[in-house]
């Protein structure tokens, strides 16, 4: 039988579901990268997703204290899930980018500053939470490899996201200084993620989207670098990196097309939206083509991951508990 929706479905919404706003963020301001290039239309188009973004945000925030309230076990259960509790980060990550999204469409503003306030501390509270994690009495070594999968780069490598409005908004101090902590971050994150394939295996193959977040990391760290003052070789260096991590995540595409669609697909979209926003920062005019056709692709998977995830809700597919085997974590 086909399932359905029904309001008790609500349970199994997860705070990875935040990925979708992320993601459309990120396409937005990609767009806005390309104005230069493509002129009004361009900026008609950043619009537009943003708007989208604002309204997933709050339609999630509702589902998500809606949650919280009816279903408490679920709410405490994806908190304190080995895995899944470090998309507690992808909430204030999206106040963030929506916030960025509000500063470029239309300036600073009192709505922005306060979203990128709340957003910034938030996040940075999130990261402190998610480490302390590691310290508490009782953590097991299948517990702590468990959580190093890529998905770990949203609290801890996040707190680049600060410096993208934050010198707009009047606050570089604070941003610069999340920006440190994230650029400290994520060499460490970045060796546990793969000492745990040396160690215990690749993630789980529903998890294999997450491979793309590692472009995330140093595509904006170039991005929030620029902001911040950083010389245009170091910038250029970062958009290195992220191409890298392009290619390489490529390895894991066929094997994700393979297996039903679920949310963890929106792992790709602000990775790669990101990366297309770092390419058009660096492209000049004559030679934006290749930018401008990244861009293109991404927002056509973007559109995909939309309609399908419009198709799952409506037909209650992505509104189960979540499937597949338990995690493997015994060396291999």
């Amino acid at each position: 039988m086909t399932p359905r929706f029904s309001v008790s479905s609500v349970q199994h919404v997860t705070l990875a579901w935040f990925a979708m706003v992320m993601g459309l963020c990120g396409l937005s301001l990609a767009w806005h990268r390309a104005v230069p290039l493509w002129g009004t239309w361009a900026l008609a188009v950043s619009w537009v997703l943003g708007g989208i973004a604002a309204l997933v945000l709050a339609l999630l925030l509702l589902v998500s204290v809606y949650k919280a309230w009816r279903f408490p076990a679920a709410w405490r259960a994806d908190r304190d899930h080995p895995v899944r509790h470090v998309f507690v980060a992808a909430v204030p990550s999206s106040f963030i980018l929506l916030s960025t999204v509000m500063v470029t469409l239309q300036g600073p503003g009192p709505w922005a500053d306060v979203l990128w306030m709340g957003g910034s501390s938030t996040l940075f509270a999130a990261t402190v939470w998610v480490a302390q994690r590691w310290l508490r009495p009782g953590l097991t070594s299948a517990d702590f490899w468990a959580a190093m999968t890529p998905a770990m780069f949203i609290p801890v490598v996040g707190n680049v996201l600060p410096a993208l409005a934050g010198v707009a908004l009047g606050h570089p101090v604070w941003a610069g200084m999340q920006y440190a902590l994230a650029a400290v971050l994520w060499p460490v994150s970045l060796t546990l993620v793969w000492m745990r394939i040396g160690m215990v295996g690749l993630w789980p193959e529903r998890m294999l989207p997450a491979t793309f977040v590692t472009i995330a990391p140093p595509a904006v760290l170039g991005l929030s670098g620029a902001n911040l003052g950083a010389p245009e070789w170091l910038v250029q260096m970062a958009w290195g990196l992220a191409l890298f991590f392009t290619l390489w995540s490529m390895g894991v595409v066929r094997r994700c097309w393979a297996q039903p669609f679920g949310i963890a697909f929106w792992g790709l979209s602000f990775p790669l939206a990101a990366s297309a926003t770092l390419s058009l920062r660096l492209a000049s005019p004559e030679q934006g083509a290749w930018a401008l056709a990244w861009l293109l692709g991404v927002s056509t998977l973007i559109l995909w991951l939309m309609w399908r995830t419009f198709l799952g809700v409506l037909q209650g597919s992505l509104l189960l508990p979540e499937g597949g085997p338990p995690l493997q974590l015994e060396p291999n």
